[in-house]
């Protein structure tokens, strides 16, 4: 056998080797997905909740303590490459769906739209502020190689976060989509996601700038100048082609295409700005939220590949980043305990303060605090990129995975036992 047969046989093996232990991660992770998203509805939970702690328990957190050798050789007997791919390509997906599924028409009613402002101004800026002290004030003991003002940026974005996804399942299960507290509460943590993702933005570009602001306001510049681009150029030669392709009424593949390369160029263009793929994703669906009848063929013929397929991948990519039993002594259960019981507390006093400042009831205010406190999918975002770039330490990684599981869990049963007593309060109907 020539040296050149030799090579080209060893190339084979390794690739079939990489495509073996691939797949045997995919099998195993879109399973357990599928099992703890629909044991997670059974007792009266989102699926999403289901699928995120199945993400944790396959990751050094469960699986890896208790059966090392198994976990070791389904997911160390191949370099993280294609699963960091994978997971890194299902963000850029599920992004755009984020911003496809945004609906800013709820914001033309003239009386909720004060309402909507104040507490979405108050569900950032009080966990903002809260977030910021204590990142600031930990960085040195949780953080010590991060810069601490960018820690704690970091810190801070991630206490201010809603998740508009796992708000909107929730809602729906409790069937208040259409309620005038359920337009207002998805209204606000729209607007409040909007401004979350600019904001993560301006933190990374802050962060990989290195606080050289000529280098930071050159970055800004150029993200504008994107932004402005894609909305005032790209979404006329969008919506053009959703027309010219019939893509109200069809999928066509032609334009399944050329939504998929859009998406791409988006996440490449924002990556080269310095501020991750997933941004681009984001921007490119904003572009089409408007155009509600793409929206739902995507929400019929592609979502569901997305969330079965990319989303668990990317719940066990951060499941394999969290090791909970790392958290060792009281000082850091301490730690972990003061950053859940303080994230969940200033969004739900801020919002509630602004519900009530802004004429709701005091049962109509723990509602919305409650609701603004879904994090979910979000979090998980926001933390795993101040992760990439180092902005805060594995520890915090994973004590802010826990405060996004938690607060994400209590909102559903609080929301089912409050939802009914607002409802027949005084004999009103509150939700109309």
């Amino acid at each position: 056998m020539s040296a050149g047969n030799h090579i080209t046989d060893l190339a084979t093996q390794q690739s079939e080797h990489l495509i073996f232990f691939t797949l045997v991660q995919l099998c195993i992770i879109i399973l357990a997905a599928r099992v703890a998203g629909r044991f997670s509805v059974r007792i009266g939970q989102a699926a999403v909740v289901g699928e995120i702690i199945a993400g944790i328990l396959l990751g050094p957190s469960l699986f890896g303590w208790l059966m090392p050798v198994p976990f070791h050789w389904t997911f160390h007997s191949i370099p993280p490459g294609p699963l960091d791919v994978l997971a890194q390509l299902g963000l850029i997906m599920l992004m755009f769906q984020v911003g496809l599924e945004f609906d800013f028409s709820h914001l033309k009613e003239k009386e909720n739209r004060r309402i909507v402002f104040w507490i979405a101004a108050a569900s950032l800026l009080l966990p903002f502020a809260v977030g910021f002290g204590v990142g600031f004030m930990s960085a040195p003991l949780l953080s010590p190689a991060a810069n601490r003002w960018v820690s704690a940026l970091f810190v801070a974005t991630a206490f201010s976060i809603t998740a508009v996804p796992v708000l909107g399942r929730i809602m729906m299960e409790l069937g208040i989509t259409k309620s005038r507290l359920g337009v207002i509460a998805i209204s606000a943590a729209a607007i409040n996601d909007v401004v979350g993702w600019l904001l993560l933005a301006l933190v990374t570009a802050l962060a990989l700038a290195k606080f050289q602001f000529s280098l930071f306001l050159a970055k800004v510049f150029f993200v504008l100048l994107f932004v402005l681009v894609w909305f005032f150029f790209i979404r006329p030669l969008m919506k053009w082609a959703v027309r010219c392709f019939n893509a109200e009424h069809e999928m066509s593949a032609t334009f399944l295409g050329i939504v998929l390369v859009s998406i791409f160029i988006s996440g490449m263009i924002t990556s080269a700005l310095g501020i991750f793929t997933i941004f681009g994703g984001f921007i490119m669906g904003v572009v089409l939220y408007d155009e509600v009848a793409f929206a739902k063929l995507w929400q019929e013929r592609v979502a569901p590949f997305v969330l079965v397929f990319f989303l668990p991948i990317f719940f066990t990519y951060t499941g394999l980043r969290t090791n909970i039993a790392a958290l060792e002594g009281m000082e850091l259960w301490t730690w972990c305990g003061l950053i859940l019981i303080l994230a969940t507390l200033s969004k739900f006093v801020g919002v509630y303060a602004a519900a009530r400042l802004s004429g709701l009831n005091r049962r109509q205010g723990k509602i919305m605090g409650i609701m603004m406190n879904a994090r979910g999918l979000m979090e998980l975002i926001v933390i795993n990129v101040g992760y990439d770039i180092g902005a805060i330490s594995q520890q915090v990684f994973t004590m802010l995975v826990i405060m996004a599981i938690v607060s994400t869990i209590i909102t559903t049963p609080l929301l089912r036992r409050w939802v009914p007593q607002a409802d027949a309060q005084n004999g009103e109907r509150v939700f109309t």
